[in-house]
């Protein structure tokens, strides 16, 4: 029935929002409209009007940028439930709107005004993952953040680190030969890291319970390919994770087999 449509209504709501003001609202004659944006999250209602009224509303979120060049670096020092900010290089804005959070659902907001070098941000939990964004803004009335502010950094941050609750998944041994094997896992799911992801460990030993040393990989790192392995041997193989509080629980064991001759089928344990 677009026929009938006379226009649209639009609403950008920015989310958090504490001027506890309602969204923008935008009337215009085409289905589409440019506006320009920071990083914060945003809802954006839409409703179609004609002489009888107007239509139910659709509502939009809009998805998380990824993180491009900024302007600017943030720093985040834990103080017990609390977080030190500070920032470089130096800006001075007439005012900073800072955004801080779990995810879009669990998102605060604090403007300051003050020309300061840092502030403190307060009720942080131990073992979550925070984000925190900085938007500068020449303009400090509320009504006109969602027009003015821009985004100038964002960064990540734990009050407390702790060692991840798992280890990896979805363990797999491929291409087994005489004297070698690849390793394949899943990354430790974000919510199961409880600390900044350092990186992974694989431990293995052979059926006598000679155990090789182990082997240290950055966080990026999904496979592993086993070297120096003896023919006709059963290894075992375990993998877990640390963070800068330390290393987390192995993986159940994971056996493999390495032939006389050629090469055997992939092994997978699904966990």
């Amino acid at each position: 029935q677009s026929e009938d449509v006379l226009g649209y209504f639009v609403n950008l709501e920015r989310i958090p929002n504490s001027c506890s003001l309602p969204p923008n609202h935008i009337s215009l004659k085409d289905r589409k409209i440019l506006v320009n944006i920071s990083m914060a999250s945003y809802r954006v209602y839409i409703s179609a009007y004609n002489e009888a009224g107007e239509s139910p509303r659709a509502i939009y979120i809009v998805p998380e940028f990824s993180v491009t060049d900024l302007p600017g670096q943030i720093h985040a020092k834990s103080l017990g439930t609390n977080a030190v900010v500070t920032w470089t290089p130096e800006y001075n804005p007439k005012c900073f709107v800072v955004d801080w959070g779990t995810g879009k659902e669990d998102m605060h907001m604090k403007i300051v005004t003050t020309a300061t070098g840092n502030f403190t941000l307060e009720n942080f939990q131990p073992y979550k993952l925070y984000k925190i964004m900085i938007h500068a803004s020449d303009v400090c009335r509320c009504e006109s953040f969602i027009r003015h502010e821009k985004t100038f950094g964002v960064t990540h941050f734990y009050s407390v680190e702790g060692v991840p609750r798992t280890g990896p998944t979805n363990v797999t041994i491929l291409n087994i030969t005489k004297h070698s094997a690849l390793v394949k896992w899943t990354e430790i799911a974000a919510e199961d890291r409880l600390g900044f992801l350092q990186g992974y460990r694989i431990s293995y030993t052979d059926s006598s319970r000679e155990k090789s040393p182990a082997v240290t990989l950055n966080s990026s790192i999904t496979s592993y390919h086993l070297t120096g392995l003896k023919e006709k041997t059963t290894y075992r193989v375990q993998i877990s994770g640390f963070t800068n509080a330390g290393e987390g629980p192995l993986t159940l064991s994971q056996p493999f087999s390495t032939p006389k001759y050629g090469t055997v089928e992939p092994l997978c344990i699904c966990i």
